[in-house]
């Protein structure tokens, strides 16, 4: 379990500062390290450091990651471009960096969150990457601008067409009202914990209960997982966790068994918890633009 989520403690006011970070795993894991007590606020949508100098700690660990870096890394990172450019309706140069702005794709957004010092400007609705991570950009720019091609609305509507009236749309929208339904199969007795987040083959969840019915193995074995042979398994009911839940929730420490896979949920790890974490910050935010969007129609409209 990473310490700052362990750290529930909430420190008198002003004992402590806030710092943001790029969205790159190596810097905010190094951060981490440095600051095993720190934790993310929602509230404040930034990192909290605990303590009275935590500002000037923060601070100084700043400065030695910047003198850390190459300080001619940016310009090679341009005479890099220069010399073999990324050509691409996606693409836009900025005297500061790159900027990214492509229809939403789940894809994306985890390819540029692996890219140091990458960050999403949410006011232009764009990614901006630093010169100076040309390199890696460059390594995720295929599957990037495949996953940006792939969703455009006429792509989506062409994919559509294409399977229309086939096995695979009839497999798609039967997966679809499935998913709606908000059942899960397990194992007669060997039930998992309720209101609690369990991973899954279909996420991180939370169970809410069962009435008992039986879940035809058939079922399981096309929209879940491998039915196990004689194993008697019931529909459970869930929900998606929110950003509380999940933040508070407890990781383990290693890797499920295969034998909690077959059995189709277990505890989740950091990982897969990092992911329901960003899911339910995107959910949030999602939320907040309807309502906000909501509430100027209203106002515009008495």
């Amino acid at each position: 379990m990473d310490k700052e989520t362990k750290d529930r403690s909430r420190p008198p006011p002003g004992e402590g500062a806030t710092t943001d970070l790029p969205h790159d795993r190596t810097t905010v894991e190094r951060f981490r390290q440095a600051f095993p007590r720190a934790r993310w606020s929602d509230r404040l949508n930034a990192w909290f450091v605990p303590g009275r100098t935590a500002e000037r700690r923060i601070g100084r660990w700043l400065a030695e990651m910047e003198a850390e870096a190459d300080s001619f890394a940016d310009e090679k990172g341009r005479d890099a471009f220069a010399f073999e450019p990324i050509e691409s309706c996606y693409l836009e140069t900025a005297p500061a960096a790159f900027q990214i702005r492509t229809p939403y794709s789940r894809t994306v957004v985890n390819e540029i969150r692996e890219i140091p010092y990458a960050r999403w400007d949410a006011d232009r609705r764009l990614w901006t990457v630093p010169y100076r991570s040309f390199e890696e950009l460059r390594q995720r720019w295929p599957a990037i601008e495949a996953a940006a091609e792939r969703s455009e609305p006429e792509a989506r509507l062409a994919r559509r067409k294409a399977i229309k009236g086939t096995a695979e749309e009839a497999a798609s929208k039967a997966r679809t009202r499935e998913r709606r339904r908000k059942r899960y199969p397990v194992p007669a007795e060997d039930a998992p914990p309720l209101e609690r987040a369990i991973s899954t083959h279909i996420g991180v969840i939370f169970f809410t209960g069962t009435d008992g019915e039986l879940a035809d193995p058939v079922t399981i074995d096309v929209f879940y997982f491998p039915a196990a042979d004689g194993e008697e398994y019931v529909w459970a009911s869930w929900r998606t966790g929110t950003l509380e839940e999940l933040v508070t929730t407890w990781p383990v420490r290693t890797a499920p068994e295969q034998g909690e896979r077959d059995r189709g949920w277990w505890v989740p790890t950091l990982e897969e918890l990092r992911v329901a974490r960003r899911n339910a910050r995107s959910r949030r935010r999602a939320e907040e633009r309807k309502g906000k969007s909501s509430g100027e129609r209203t106002a515009d409209h008495p």
